[in-house]
C-alpha cells in the first residue's frame, strides 16, 4: 500500500488563498524598499561551505544543511576520519556546498566579487528562501524567505535612521499599531562583558544572553556563571534584571571605553532624531538584553516585536557588521542590514484578520461558456478588457450553468459575461453581478471596464 504524499519536515505547500496574502505583504515590503532608494539583487540558493562556515557561530554552523558531493567527487569521501568518529572531517570531504542559512553572508561574498561593478555605498534589497536545519516549531521553518535591506560602505548612523524608518513605514502600512523597536550596540554588550571578567568569552556570553527573552535573567545568568566562568555575577545580575536602565547611567558605568562611548552615542543619536521630529508612528526603546546571536554583528542592533503577541517572536531584526566583507578580502568596509521575518508576519496578521477582503478574490470577471462559438466571438472583448487590467477567466467547459456559477462563487468571483443564442443574434451580452444576483443586458460594441467597477 503506497503511502500518501507529503513534505519534506519543515517546509511547506502554498495555496493561491495563502500566496496572495504572502505576495501582498511581499509587494509593501518591496515598494518600500524602492522608495527608500534599494536596489534589487539575486544571489544563488547554493553556496561554498567556506564561504558560509564560521560566520554564524558554532550554533549556526550547525544549521546550515549540506549538499552531498556529486559525481566523481563523492570518491574522494575520507572513511577513515568516518571509522575514527572524525565526523566533521568526514562531512567536508563529501559535501563542498550548502544551502544559504541567510542573505548577509552572500551579500558579503557578493559585495567583495563584484565590488569593481558596484556604486558605493550600495544599497541592496534581496527577496529569497534561506535554509536552516532547526526544529520546526510555530512560526519557525526549515525552508522560509527572508527580505532583506543592506547597506554597504559607509559608517554614517544616518544608515540606521532610515532603516528603523523604513521599518515603521512598512508595518504602518500593513496595519500594524502596536510595534516596539528595540535597539542596543554590540560595544555596550562587550563592554558588560569586560565589567564581569568575561571578555575572553564574549560569543559565547552574547549567545547566552540572547536567550534571555526565553531562559528568562536568572537562568542567563547561572548559565554564564556555569559555563563561562566561576565567577560572581551579582553584578551583572542588578544590570540586567533593572527593566529600564538608562542609556546615561550606562554612560557613566563604561566612560572609559572609547569604543563604548561611541556606542552609546549613537543610541543617543537614534533616540533622539526621533524624538525631535517626531517621525516614528511605532515606539523605540533601548534594552540591554538585546543581543541578536550572529557573530558577525558590531554596531548597533535591532529587533522588531508586537506587543500583542510575543509569543511568535521577533519580526524582524538587523544591525551593523563592520568586518564581515574582510572575510572575503575586502578590508574596512561597514555595512548595515535589516530583515523581515515574513512567516512571523504572516502568521499574525492571518490571526488578527488584517489582510483586505479583496484578496480572497481569484479574478474579476468569468466568462460562461455556452460553446466555442461565442467565447470567438466574445474574444475581441475579453482581450479588450485583459488590457485595461480586468482579471478574466473563461470556464473551459460548455456544462450547466449551475455547476458554472458554483465554480464562479467558490473563487468569490464577482462579476460573469453571458452570451447565449438570443444575445448571439442582438450582438448584446448579460453582465451578472454575482454578489447580488442582479443582471443586465448591454450592447457589445459598447461594454468598456467601467461596467465592471464597484458602484
Amino acid at each position: 500500500m503506497s503511502k500518501s504524499p507529503s513534505n519534506p519536515k519543515g517546509t511547506r505547500d502554498f495555496l493561491p488563498s495563502t500566496l496572495s496574502k504572502r505576495n501582498y505583504i511581499l509587494d509593501i515590503i518591496k515598494n518600500n524598499f524602492k522608495l527608500f532608494g534599494f536596489l534589487q539583487i539575486e544571489t544563488p540558493a547554493l553556496e561554498r561551505n567556506t564561504t558560509l562556515l564560521g560566520k554564524y557561530g558554532n550554533e549556526g554552523d550547525r544549521l546550515i544543511f549540506k549538499i552531498l558531493n556529486s559525481g566523481d567527487k563523492i570518491k574522494k569521501a575520507d572513511i577513515t576520519a568516518y571509522k575514527e568518529n572524525k565526523l566533521s572531517v568526514f562531512i567536508d570531504s563529501i559535501s563542498e556546498k550548502g544551502l544559504r542559512y541567510d542573505l548577509t553572508v552572500p551579500l558579503a561574498r557578493f559585495v567583495s566579487q563584484h565590488q569593481n561593478e558596484l556604486v558605493f555605498p550600495f544599497k541592496r534589497f534581496q527577496i529569497q528562501n534561506v535554509w536552516r536545519a532547526d526544529r520546526p516549531q510555530h512560526g519557525r521553518f526549515q525552508e522560509f524567505t527572508q527580505c532583506d535591506a543592506d547597506i554597504i560602505g559607509s559608517n554614517s548612523i544616518i544608515q540606521e535612521i532610515e532603516l528603523l524608518k523604513l521599518y515603521d513605514c512598512v508595518f504602518s502600512e500593513l496595519g500594524f499599531d502596536d510595534i516596539v523597536f528595540k535597539i542596543n550596540h554590540r560595544s555596550l554588550l562587550s563592554a558588560l562583558a569586560n565589567y564581569i571578567g568575561v571578555e575572553n568569552k564574549l560569543n559565547d556570553f552574547i549567545s547566552i544572553i540572547d536567550k534571555i527573552d526565553k531562559i528568562g535573567v536568572d537562568n542567563a545568568v547561572r548559565e554564564i556563571k556555569d559555563s563561562i566562568h566561576n565567577i560572581s555575577t551579582s553584578k551583572l545580575s542588578g544590570l540586567l534584571s533593572e527593566k529600564k536602565i538608562s542609556i546615561q547611567k550606562l554612560d557613566d558605568l563604561f566612560d572609559d571605553s572609547p569604543k563604548t562611548k561611541k556606542g552609546i552615542d549613537d543610541l543617543k543619536t537614534i533616540i533622539e532624531f526621533f524624538s525631535k521630529n517626531n517621525s516614528l508612528k511605532n515606539e523605540i526603546i533601548f534594552d540591554l538584553t538585546l543581543a541578536r546571536g550572529l557573530n558577525y554583528y558590531t554596531g548597533t542592533i535591532i529587533e522588531v516585536i508586537s506587543k500583542s503577541n510575543k509569543k511568535l517572536g521577533s519580526l524582524g531584526g538587523g544591525g551593523r557588521y563592520d568586518d564581515l566583507t574582510s572575510l572575503f578580502n575586502m578590508k574596512m568596509t561597514s555595512g548595515v542590514g535589516i530583515s523581515f521575518g515574513l512567516d512571523r508576519i504572516y502568521l499574525q496578521m492571518e490571526e488578527e484578520n488584517m489582510f483586505p477582503q479583496h484578496l480572497d478574490i481569484s479574478y474579476d470577471i468569468i466568462v460562461i461558456n455556452f460553446g466555442i462559438n461565442y467565447i470567438e466571438k466574445l474574444y475581441p472583448l475579453i482581450n479588450s478588457l485583459r488590457k485595461n487590467g480586468k482579471k478574466i477567466s473563461i470556464y473551459p467547459e460548455n456544462i450547466k450553468l449551475n455547476k458554472q456559477f458554483s465554480y464562479a462563487d467558490k473563487h468569490k468571483v464577482k462579476y460573469a459575461i453571458l452570451m447565449g443564442e438570443n444575445e448571439n443574434l442582438n450582438n448584446e451580452i448579460i453582465i451578472k453581478d454575482m454578489i447580488n444576483g442582479t443582471q443586465s443586458s448591454h450592447s457589445i460594441i459598447k461594454v468598456n471596464s467601467d461596467l465592471f467597477e464597484d458602484k
